[in-house]
């Protein structure tokens, strides 16, 4: 099958997700998808990442590891594509399941919610800090309430490329068994592939295949970025380019400075620089060099401008389907 042949399809399951999203009463019932490719990769971590074994070894095995998820994770996506050829409402199925995979409505109420806690808080920030700790792996509890905001943000800007746009383009390029095989991945990465002592080795091949696999995803949803500031008064889409080329490179991840840089650009704001990571200070370049000092505010017209650019994406997979 062709992107073309998967488009119908993924238009199906953005429309689901923007709907509907993860209902919490059905993980309730069953753990999420993501979840269990958690679990393994946790098991190989506990079994096979031992202190006792020389950094080339755990280099070896952490590769093992990554090859083992991929190829399972393939492998079912590759069984319910083809488990679901020719039985009723094919289509409507895989589109559902594909939906699953995908973070357009999560993500939106998970970063809304730090807006809300921050408006309501009457001088108390515990509430945002915790709303906030539940998007972003720093450490919360110092953060004031620009950092809030600005922590928000970046996650919002970060997590549409992670959760959104990186899924359709391997949907759209290797339906179900590509859009599985990503999210097993990018699981991986966010577990073992830091570099903190214990992973630095073993979760070598996972940072790296995930800096691959991000690549083209990550300038495409910066590019979405942009083309949404066009259509919301106040926002430049020149200005999200700009900082986004100029700003990205600087950023100590390969992919994350791109759709960081372009919202920073469009809100006017200066996002990510210095934070700390389990009590270490990790220095950063900033995005952006508009203001620092981000508001509750800045959060919401960001939310704005990340449902533009899935409305985007979502525009370029119906021209797709209609193709």
């Amino acid at each position: 099958m062709t992107p073309i042949d998967h488009a119908p399809i993924l238009l199906l399951a953005l429309i689901i997700d923007a709907i509907i999203g993860d209902p919490d009463w059905v993980y309730r019932l069953a753990p999420h998808p993501v979840v269990l490719f958690g679990r393994i990769i946790g098991w190989f971590d506990q079994a096979w990442n031992r202190d006792t074994l020389a950094d080339g070894a755990r280099r070896l095995l952490g590769a093992a590891t990554v090859l083992i998820i991929l190829t399972l994770a393939a492998g079912i996506g590759w069984l319910i594509q083809t488990g679901l050829r020719g039985i009723p409402y094919a289509i409507a199925l895989e589109a559902l399941i594909a939906s699953l995979f995908l973070a357009q409505n999560s993500l939106y109420r998970h970063v809304a919610a730090v807006a809300y806690s921050l408006i309501n808080s009457d001088g108390d920030l515990r509430a945002a800090q915790v709303a906030v700790g539940r998007i972003v792996g720093r450490d919360t509890t110092s953060l004031d309430k620009a950092e809030i905001c600005r922590a928000a943000i970046e996650s919002l800007a970060e997590n549409f490329s992670d959760g959104v746009a990186a899924p359709v383009f391997w949907y759209l390029l290797l339906g179900l068994p590509g859009l599985l095989a990503y999210k097993a991945l990018n699981t991986a990465d966010s577990m073992i592939g830091h570099l903190s002592d214990r992973h630095r080795a073993f979760g070598w091949a996972a940072a790296r295949l995930d800096d691959f696999a991000n690549y083209l995803p990550a300038r495409l949803g910066a590019i979405a970025l942009a083309g949404a500031a066009v259509c919301i008064p106040g926002m430049s889409a020149k200005t999200a380019i700009r900082a986004a080329i100029r700003d990205a490179s600087e950023h100590r991840s390969v992919n994350a400075g791109w759709p960081e840089a372009a919202m920073a650009g469009a809100l006017g704001l200066r996002i990510a620089g210095p934070r700390r990571y389990e009590g270490v200070l990790v220095e950063d370049a900033w995005m952006g060099d508009g203001c620092a000092d981000a508001r509750p505010d800045d959060i919401r017209w960001g939310l704005r401008l990340y449902a533009g650019a899935c409305l985007i994406l979502a525009a370029g997979t119906a021209i797709l389907s209609a193709v």
